[in-house]
């Protein structure tokens, strides 16, 4: 099962650039970022709500939503800055570079997330490993952009 969990999650992660290669094309036909954006939340909400469908998820109750912390309403928003952010960055710093930065990021909040235990991750230390692990991204960053 790890295996599979960890293939799904590699896979993921070689979608993100053809993501945003594909929504940055997007944005050359439409004439602005944001409207590329937009549209690929909405087609990405139709996908969404078609497998929501074929797998006859069910819907929550109203009680169920309400219960949901407050900050955990922001996720689409957070999306959204992202996809927009890749559209616009992305011919600019190019698939390598962008992605670069991109991990580098999010390795840095994830080990801010995993030491406090932040939005229910489980606490997991800041060991001089991950720090190197940082240190080393944020050095592979730098080196595989161009200036």
């Amino acid at each position: 099962m790890r295996p599979m969990i960890m293939l799904t999650a590699l896979l993921a992660g070689a979608l993100m650039p053809v993501q945003a290669g594909v929504n940055a094309r997007l944005r050359l036909h439409l004439g602005d970022p944001l409207l590329a954006s937009l549209v690929s939340f909405c087609v990405g909400t139709v996908a969404l709500l078609c497998f929501i469908l074929a797998t006859r998820t069910p819907w929550p109750g109203l009680a169920a939503a309400a219960s949901a912390p407050w900050w955990s309403w922001f996720g689409g928003a957070f999306g959204a800055f992202f996809v927009a952010v890749t559209v616009i960055l992305a011919y600019k710093l190019g698939a390598t570079g962008l992605m670069a930065w991109i991990i580098a990021g999010q390795l840095v909040a994830s080990v801010l997330l995993d030491h406090t235990g932040a939005i229910g991750f489980a606490v997991r230390e800041i060991s001089w490993q991950r720090m190197a692990g940082v240190l080393l991204l944020f050095a592979g960053a730098v080196l595989v952009n161009e200036y």
